[in-house]
């Protein structure tokens, strides 16, 4: 007799804590496989931590096939999921394609950025839900305080040194924490103009810090904020956003290159494409975790609405508290099914949470028991290495070494800003040139401007629950796949982006307002399709979006170049004549928006990086096929917006509704 397959799609808290409890109630007796995009679990909340320089990224990332044993793994992102002929239909990395039929099926997608109708913020602003974003964001701040440094002005140091942090929420609140304990360090290293010190703004529609915690949690991280000199600014958010700055609800202009989006989170789009009940965007399921109708299908973590039994008529909110207790329900009850057994419904009550401010200082109350100060903080990192499957040793020894050595002040430069956009359904992964790419799409999970945040009792990307997990267990311990230990409302629902108008969008931060590094987190528009490479003439170059100049490429280099996209990405990079080269990256752009990326010949090679001014330039008109411009066909970042600016209107946009996604190949793709 064959041995039962149980597919699980996604190795968040839920998908991970599933698929240990599954291996261990099997035994060998069932075929476990976990589809994911990486290779490895994600322990979110240190995610501030790593942006802050304090950890290392490896620190906070788990090989899952070194922890679950007999389990399968397979690297790749559920495109569809046939439910009547039981398969996943999956794209790996390399954009190849692939099906995994099942007998039991969890699906634990987890979630993705959460965004609202504001003009301006899906250009301008980056999330913080993956590590790609964690490492943008230690960059990008360490290179403004760099160029805050040796600005010749005070007006563009004092902007460069201005971070806005929008949400309140556990992610907002410890970004902004860390953020500005890793501004202080790099000051030390790099003097400012006198009189000029970093400044941190941490905004949010709602009245009080941490409002889904009780007051006196919010309390405690609101004192430590201010008292550091981070402006605390409740019942205030975004109105708009450009590429100089942020104009809040109060009427203010905040001057700055630097938008943090943890407002909080949506569940995945996978949820929406089964054409199954739906509740603001999650799946429906019973109190077993089951999905009505579907007998060998379970649903659990941020993609389910699972009913809250000590709560009735409500939904158990997004926090990793529940995605790690449902995860060890789904896996039991899931062999439960195969067996004949009894399944049992999800309980739970929470049993506190904790939130890092940084250095000695948090924010906890366990078993309901208020600590602040140094007490708090040693039963936060206590139970951090707890709950880590992995790398404790490694993480103590980098908290040591933090309180005797400086943090060291330097940027990579491996993730560029065009790789990490806000709207993305995949956060986990850095967007590269020509790969295979999961759209984002609207429909029941919309968010409307009144969904800013989700009721009291939900964090905004995952919680940090303060429960000692077994030695089995010590997996899910914070959150439900989000950032920082932060957990977005129960049933927050996305949002339909409304398109910037150009006078708005040619202020996108990635074209520069004089150089090419005073973007906020954003992923760039049509008119900076060359900004990865370098900035208006007189700008300061960057080595995190944009490295370095790039010199002008001779046709044999060009040939090769995996940078330049084209309107196909399939099509062949070739050396073109003059009277083809007119058309290539750097001049204008075929009028039908079809011109091949091409290496240049010597006359042409005038509007290449490095060379005279193209029209292309930012601040001009869009080169159609730069990667993070405007998109081509088949370019990475979708279909182009239809009022975005410098790019030609969109033929037709794609509707609402079932997840769509790309399925392109390009070599060299990660």
């Amino acid at each position: 007799m064959a041995r039962p397959r149980i597919v699980i799609v996604g190795a968040g808290f839920a998908g991970y804590r599933t698929a240990r409890t599954l291996a261990r109630e099997a035994r060998g007796r069932a075929d476990i496989t976990v589809l994911n995009p990486t290779d490895y679990f994600l322990y979110l909340p240190l995610l501030p931590q790593v942006a802050a320089g304090l950890l290392e990224p490896r620190r906070v990332t788990v090989s899952l096939s070194g922890t679950l044993r007999e389990v399968r793994l397979v690297l790749g992102e559920a495109d569809r999921i046939d439910l009547d002929g039981r398969t996943v239909h999956y794209t790996d990395p390399e954009g190849g394609t692939g099906t995994l039929p099942y007998d039991r099926l969890v699906l634990a997608a987890g979630s993705v950025n959460k965004l609202l109708p504001i003009p301006g913020v899906a250009e301008h602003a980056h999330g913080f839900r993956g590590l790609p974003e964690a490492l943008y964001l230690r960059d990008h701040i360490t290179r403004q305080i760099e160029l805050a440094a040796g600005a010749d002005n005070a007006e563009d140091c004092a902007a460069r040194c201005t971070f806005v942090v929008v949400g309140a929420g556990y992610t907002g609140t410890e970004v902004a924490a860390h953020g500005q304990q890793f501004t202080e360090a790099l000051v030390r290293s790099h003097p400012l103009r006198n009189g000029i010190r970093p400044r941190w703004l941490l905004l949010d529609v709602a009245e009080r810090v941490l409002p889904e915690l009780d007051a006196q949690l919010s309390r405690t991280a609101d004192r430590v904020l201010r008292r550091r000199g981070v402006e605390v600014r409740m019942g205030t958010s975004v109105k708009e956003a450009t590429g100089d700055g942020v104009l809040l609800t109060d009427g203010e202009f905040v001057d700055t290159r630097t938008l943090v989006w943890c407002v909080g989170v949506r569940p995945d789009p996978l949820a929406e494409s089964l054409g199954l009940p739906l509740e603001r965007g999650r799946l429906l399921v019973e109190p077993t975790l089951r999905v009505p109708g579907r007998p060998e299908v379970f649903a659990c973590g941020d993609a389910a609405a699972v009913p809250d039994l000590e709560k009735p008529g409500q939904y158990t909110p997004m926090t990793a508290q529940h995605a790690w207790r449902q995860g060890t329900v789904a896996g039991r009850n899931v062999a439960a099914s195969l067996s004949g057994g009894e399944l049992r419904p999800y309980r739970h009550k929470d049993m506190g949470f904790v939130v890092d401010l940084g250095g000695a200082q948090a924010a906890a109350n366990p078993l309901g028991v208020h600590l602040p100060g140094l007490p708090a903080g040693l039963v936060t990192r206590g139970y951090h290495l707890a709950a880590l499957p992995g790398n404790r040793v490694r993480v103590a020894a980098d908290w040591l070494l933090d309180a005797v050595l400086p943090r060291q002040s330097v940027q990579l430069g491996l993730v560029r800003s065009w790789s990490v956009p806000l709207d993305t359904a995949s956060p986990e992964l850095a967007r590269v040139p020509g790969g295979h790419e999961r759209r984002p799409v609207s429909g029941p999970g919309a968010a409307l401007a009144r969904d800013t945040r989700g009721p009291a009792g939900s964090g905004d990307d995952g919680s940090s629950p303060l429960v000692a997990p077994t030695p089995a267990d010590a997996t899910d311990g914070q959150e439900s796949g989000s950032g920082s230990g932060t957990g977005s409302g129960a049933g927050e629902e996305d949002a339909p982006i409304v398109t910037p108008t150009p006078d708005v969008a040619r202020d996108d931060p990635e074209s520069g307002s004089g150089d090419d590094d005073s973007s906020p987190l954003v992923a760039p528009t049509p008119a900076d399709a060359t900004d990865g490479q370098e900035s208006r003439s007189g700008s300061g170059s960057g080595p995190g979006d944009e490295d370095a100049p790039i010199v002008t490429p001779t046709p044999d280099v060009a040939k090769e170049d995996p940078e330049s996209g084209s309107g196909d990405e399939d099509g062949p990079l070739v050396a073109p004549t003059p009277d083809v080269a007119k058309d290539g990256p750097g001049s204008d752009p075929a009028e039908d928006g079809s011109s091949p990326l091409v290496a240049p010949t010597p006359d042409a090679a005038r509007n290449q990086p490095g060379g005279e001014p193209a029209k292309s330039r930012p601040g001009g008109e869009a080169a159609k096929n730069q990667p993070g411009g405007e998109a081509a066909k088949n370019q990475p970042g979708g279909e182009p917006a239809k009022n975005q600016p410098g790019g030609e209107p969109a033929g037709s946009r794609p509707a609402p509704g079932p997840v769509q996604r790309t399925h392109t190949r390009s070599e060299g793709d990660q």
